[in-house]
């Protein structure tokens, strides 16, 4: 195993292009790659990892590209503003590539958030050369190289260079009644068991997300056995479990919601229903009693979020979360980036990507309505609860910030600057010896983990500012994770642009606060993703790639204890434990 001081001391750091990123899987690069790359590097790497984290963010990941255009103006627009031709049949194509593989990050209407505007304002004055190159090679602030991984033919990548040079198409909407037309009971209430019927541990299941096969593995986290594989359709982003843990809620990138239950002699799909075109998150109500009652679908499309039964998925209600944003810009489209639960009322926080606002939904009323819209920071994403559950923690990862709202008090809190672009999942809480209670995030675009106060109360002079600055061997991370019995912080880094690093594992010291070591999990794929057991005394990480794995490691010694492989894992992202998923341990 690797140390990280070895590590630093060794990297000679020649830039690489990224082979991974939230939306994408892994292949082999094919050999007509274009090489020029100087559009897409703003500043060259370090020869050597620089063990100060530097205080400057970089170049924002909207960061304009320079065109290759000759009627270009000064100003950036074109003289002469006509897209490059298509026919009928490849705007139809390019429409399908570009939800697969870019509407998640720059929106269904190219507006742009996680990454740039790609509307033909931006777009037709930078061309369709270096357009092509851009998408072939990536950028340095979290997309892939699209050609260069093997994620799109070279082929592909010219269409998309035109395309996003011609406006884009309006989505159509998802009224209830398609809603009601979607929705399939497969097992009804009154025929399901009262009880487990498993003798597995069903409470320390792993579900495990097979992104391109579209189903979901579920694991015996005792054994590390195969119990099922479910089919849930297209991409599933993430899984949520019921407040009772009985059930697995599958959201899919297509907006296809799967009801899973655990109580079954062997899981079962109970029901299915479809809120959405494009959808990211899912949650359960958990105020008691509503517990396993209600779901919540919040669409990346159209701008709605869907309230169903818990137990059965059938709609119930729908609302519209349009507005303009908290700056006052015009928007057409605000998509749901993440969802929490709170347990001291009858709410779920809605963090509203495009806005900038923090809804709270109260689902205690009819039709589901916001009795709340909390004005935060605009392109809010991913981020979850402090140790409390009273404040709701969101990055915002395009404005390079982390937002703080008391969810019980119904009131903005503070916003504060972390790095380039914060991607830290739902996060992680831990006690600080020096600053108490304290959570992270780690940054896509910057070899940083940021670790700020979180204990107002406890420790109010450093709640809400970052505390230590800790140096990361290469940025590119998503995704962080600890457990209340750990002394580690784990940390990803799938979206790096260094090379093999996108396979590293490092861990943070609770104690020392320092990265006590790193080290490549495989010698394939990217690594992504981390779950405890239930105990919190094993992680289980993934290899994503089509070739995939699952590597568990013993928490206290970092020693591995297992590696599950099998024809049948294609494409692993996250995995999720039921024990934990349902009580927010993270």
């Amino acid at each position: 195993m690797e140390t990280y001081k070895s590590r630093a001391s060794s990297l000679g750091l020649a830039l690489s292009l990224l082979t991974a990123a939230c939306e994408t899987t892994s292949g082999a690069p094919p050999p007509d790659v274009p090489q020029d790359i100087s559009v897409i590097v703003d500043t060259p790497p370090s020869d050597v990892f620089d063990a100060s984290a530097p205080d400057d963010l970089g170049p924002r990941l909207d960061a304009p590209v320079p065109s290759d255009r000759a009627d270009a103006t000064t100003d950036g627009a074109p003289v002469d503003a006509t897209p490059p031709a298509m026919t009928p049949e490849e705007l139809v194509r390019a429409q399908r590539v570009y939800f697969d593989r870019c509407a998640g990050c720059h929106g269904a209407l190219r507006a742009g958030a996680t990454g740039p505007n790609l509307q033909p304002s931006r777009t037709l004055p930078i061309g369709t050369a270096r357009l092509r190159t851009t998408i072939s090679n990536g950028t340095p602030g979290g997309m892939p190289g699209w050609v260069r991984t093997g994620l799109m033919t070279a082929e592909e990548a010219d269409l998309m260079a035109r395309y996003i040079q011609h406006p884009p198409p309006t989505p159509p909407p998802r009224p209830m009644e398609m809603i009601r037309a979607s929705w399939q009971l497969n097992v009804p209430v009154a025929e399901r068991p009262t009880r487990p019927m498993t003798t597995r541990n069903w409470e320390n299941f792993f579900g495990v997300i097979l992104r391109d096969a579209g189903q979901v593995a579920i694991l015996d986290g005792d054994t590390f056995e195969l119990v099922s594989i479910v089919p849930t359709g297209f991409a599933v982003h993430i899984l949520r479990s019921s407040t009772s843990g009985r059930y697995f809620y599958a959201i899919g990138r297509d907006g296809r919601v799967t009801l899973i239950d655990l109580w079954t002699p062997t899981p079962t799909i109970d029901a299915v229903v479809q809120g959405c075109s494009d959808a990211r998150s899912v949650e359960a109500s958990r105020f008691a009693g509503y517990e396993d009652r209600l779901l919540i679908e919040g669409c990346y499309w159209p701008p709605q979020y869907v309230v169903f039964d818990g137990a059965t998925l059938e709609p119930r209600g729908m609302q519209s979360i349009l507005s303009d944003a908290v700056t006052g810009e015009h928007l057409d489209e605000v998509r749901v980036a993440s969802i929490v639960a709170s347990r001291f009322e009858p709410v779920w926080a809605v963090s509203l990507k495009e806005s900038g606002f923090v809804a709270l939904v109260d689902y205690s009323q009819p039709e589901f309505p916001v009795v709340s819209r909390i004005p935060a920071v605009r392109f809010l994403h991913d981020g979850g609860w402090d140790h409390t559950g009273r404040y709701f923690m969101i990055s915002a990862n395009a404005s390079n910030r982390v937002a703080v709202v008391d969810v019980r008090d119904r009131r903005f809190v503070t916003s504060f600057t972390t790095g380039l672009g914060p991607h830290p999942g739902r996060a992680a809480n831990w006690q600080d010896p020096t600053y108490g209670w304290v959570n992270a995030v780690a940054h896509m675009g910057q070899a940083r983990l940021a670790v700020y106060g979180a204990d107002p109360e406890g420790s109010p002079e450093n709640a809400w500012r970052v505390v230590r600055n800790v140096a990361l061997p290469s940025a590119g991370s998503l995704f962080i994770k600890t457990h209340p019995n750990s002394p580690w912080v784990w940390i990803d880094s799938p979206v790096s642009t260094e090379p093999n690093a996108a396979r590293r594992i490092c861990v943070y010291s609770k104690a020392r606060g320092v990265i006590d070591r790193c080290w490549f999990a495989s010698d394939h794929g990217q690594t992504v993703h981390f779950e405890y057991n239930r105990a919190g005394t094993q992680v289980w990480v993934s290899v994503w790639d089509r070739t995939g794995e699952l590597v568990v490691y013993d928490d206290r010694t970092l020693a591995e204890v297992t590696r599950i492989r099998g024809d049948w894992l294609v494409t692993p992202t996250g995995k999720f434990n039921v024990y934990n998923t349902a009580h927010d341990v993270y």
